[in-house]
């Protein structure tokens, strides 16, 4: 069962946040986060963000996937119009930094996000969300908007206890290096993405 082990007002250049870390154990170092705007109104529906981590990009600033550039529209959506990113220790779809290199050496060979993974005995997604529906609620959110593309997020909320209110589209601009990424997104995962030139003007 997780429970807050650690919660503190953190200012960051999006505006002020109150991070919590959630874990099963105090010695936890690598333990979910929520990331809580300070406008946030808990008595309407909230607006959500389940990211999972993904150090390459939003850390190192890898053009391979969008990841760093959603977590930054996150939070500054999140800032201006309140709610939480429930930030999940998920490195790679769950597989982890070392396979996630692994698999990018066999994508540099010519295999794709899905196909290396399987490749390498892995699956293509391991991620697992009980773990945001379990933080949501330990913060006593009951109704959401979701900042998602993902279907299996949006899947994950309505077998839930919480209530999904809207989905609102997370959507960043492909690159030369993550067309292809995004493109198995789409047609391997069925995410919610639209051709660049119908998002140019779009921003959240």
């Amino acid at each position: 069962m997780l429970t807050i082990q650690a919660e503190a007002n953190v200012p960051t250049e999006y505006g002020n946040f109150r991070m919590i870390a959630f874990s099963e154990s105090a010695t936890d170092w690598m333990p979910h986060m929520a990331i809580v705007a300070e406008n946030t109104d808990f008595s309407t529906a909230v607006n959500i963000r389940f990211h999972s981590e993904c150090i390459t990009g939003e850390v190192f600033h890898s053009k391979k996937c969008e990841c760093g550039q959603q977590l930054d529209a996150a939070m500054k959506y999140i800032h201006d119009n309140g709610g939480i990113i429930i930030y999940l220790r998920q490195e790679g779809r769950n597989i982890g930094i070392i396979n996630k290199l692994k698999a990018y050496s066999l994508q540099e060979k010519g295999f794709d996000t899905v196909q290396a993974n399987l490749e390498l005995g892995l699956p293509a997604d391991d991620r697992n969300f009980s773990a945001a529906i379990e933080i949501l609620n330990l913060l006593k959110v009951t109704e959401i908007n979701l900042l998602t593309n993902n279907p299996e997020k949006v899947k994950i909320v309505e077998s839930s206890n919480i209530k999904l209110n809207k989905r609102i589209p997370l959507q960043i601009n492909s690159t030369l290096e993550s067309k292809d990424y995004l493109k198995v997104k789409k047609d391997y995962f069925g995410h919610f993405l639209e051709d660049d030139d119908d998002i140019k003007n779009v921003t959240l």
